[in-house]
């Protein structure tokens, strides 16, 4: 197997496989590949253990159905391209820690690498989507290939080392370090500050990859150019219903 990852802005990753040799991802991520290779969606790959493994999978926030990639009688390559500009990081499983990974996270990974549940939090409806905040537990053994939104920033923490970050700007990090959500201290913060509500607690020693530009946050941004019907806002909550929904809107805002 050989692989290479082409481009910067929109990379995409290209994987080389001789045959029998196979990668999958979830279903919806292939971008193109040659003749020679075979696709087969099943629900028991990447996360092991028949049933269990697949509703692991689908509370860490993966799809029900993953596709495999497999070169059959000759060799062939597939590809996969990153959703918005960002980066396309490959990480090593088996032989160091497992990787706590964002809800969007994985790309693809070869046979034996599992997804599961990593962390869940219920953090309120509109936030995150109305679904909470998602990682995702990448494990097992092999390379899998993640990808992180923005422009990267690897940073490694000591031994009792925390740092505070928004949600959304979390990518991936080192399973075995300590993580938490909690509130944004102060009422004054979380009311004017325009930060959001919660924090992102990550405790070394390990390393975690921030992305700088979340996909929820990215599409909040998108979201107020979009036409809206103010004047069936107004006309169903009146004016201070429209009023209270734009603080509510501003507040949940920096969670986006």
């Amino acid at each position: 197997m050989q692989t290479r990852i082409v481009g910067t802005t929109m990379p995409v990753l290209e994987i080389d496989l001789e045959p029998n040799e196979s990668v999958f991802s979830e279903s919806g991520e292939l971008s193109w590949m040659t003749a020679s290779i075979q696709m087969m969606t099943h629900t028991q790959m990447g996360g092991g253990g028949g049933l269990l493994g697949v509703i692991k999978r689908v509370a860490g926030g993966g799809s029900l159905f993953m596709t495999e990639y497999r070169a059959m009688q000759y060799s062939g390559s597939v590809s996969f391209a990153t959703k918005v500009p960002g980066h396309i990081v490959p990480v090593e499983l088996g032989q160091g820690p497992e990787y706590m990974v964002h809800r969007h996270g994985f790309l693809c990974a070869t046979p034996q690498v599992t997804i599961g549940v990593g962390f869940q939090q219920s953090l309120g409806a509109g936030i995150f989507g109305g679904d909470g905040f998602l990682l995702q537990r990448i494990g097992g053994q092999g390379t899998a290939w993640l990808e992180l939104s923005g422009e990267l920033i690897k940073k490694d923490l000591a031994p009792g080392e925390t740092l505070r970050v928004h949600p959304g700007h979390v990518g991936a990090f080192h399973a075995s370090m300590g993580f938490q959500i909690t509130m944004v201290p102060g009422i004054k913060n979380m009311i004017f500050g325009g930060d959001g509500l919660f924090l992102a607690v990550l405790q070394g020693p390990g390393t975690v990859w921030l992305q700088t530009l979340p996909i929820s946050r990215l599409a909040h941004q998108i979201y107020e150019y979009l036409p809206h019907n103010d004047t069936r806002q107004v006309a169903a909550g009146g004016v201070g219903g429209a009023l209270l929904g734009g603080i509510v809107g501003s507040l949940l805002g920096g969670d986006q």
